[in-house]
């Protein structure tokens, strides 16, 4: 039955949606703590759940189809008007599946612009330490001309 395999697949694309928004998590720690040297780790992870999404979002559009077809409704129809259109129970089903994706999507967006933040304000950092270290520090002397100043000792923060 065609309900029945749609519930299913519904089903695993949640789980991955919700696995999406752990190893954004993840990779929120990382960027909050600093730990950069696991960054390509973590975005490669999060790249891999976001195929595994794409691959299942194929796999849902065809068994929506089947569904939408058998309830009468043009293919691509939303999974709204599928709930609204299917018997008990998969009206119920289908309907708490649109919700949990709707969280699930504001949560994902959520991070993804934490993150975004925090990439931006650890780049622009980074950016300002390195050119203080490259600083020019030759000065003018009383007669105009150009001179070294003495070098200066510099504290470097070694966390970053």
């Amino acid at each position: 039955m065609s309900f029945q395999a749609l519930n299913s697949v519904l089903w695993s694309e949640r789980q991955l949606f919700e696995l999406l928004l752990f190893k954004l998590e993840e990779e929120q720690l990382l960027l909050a703590a600093g730990k950069s040297r696991w960054l390509p780790h973590s975005t490669r992870e999060v790249e891999n759940v976001l195929e595994q999404i794409k691959d299942m979002d194929l796999a849902r559009s065809m068994e929506s189809d089947a569904v939408a077809a058998e309830l009468g409704l043009p293919d691509n129809s939303p999974l709204s008007t599928i709930a609204e259109t299917a018997p008990e129970p998969w009206n119920d089903l289908f309907a708490s599946h649109r919700a949990a994706f709707v969280s699930l999507t504001a949560e994902i967006e959520a991070l993804v612009s934490t993150n975004r933040e925090l990439l931006t304000t650890s780049q622009k950092a980074t950016q300002e330490t390195l050119l203080n270290l490259q600083r020019d520090d030759s000065t003018y002397n009383e007669s105009g001309t150009t001179t070294n100043g003495e070098a200066q000792p510099r504290l470097l923060d070694q966390s970053l």
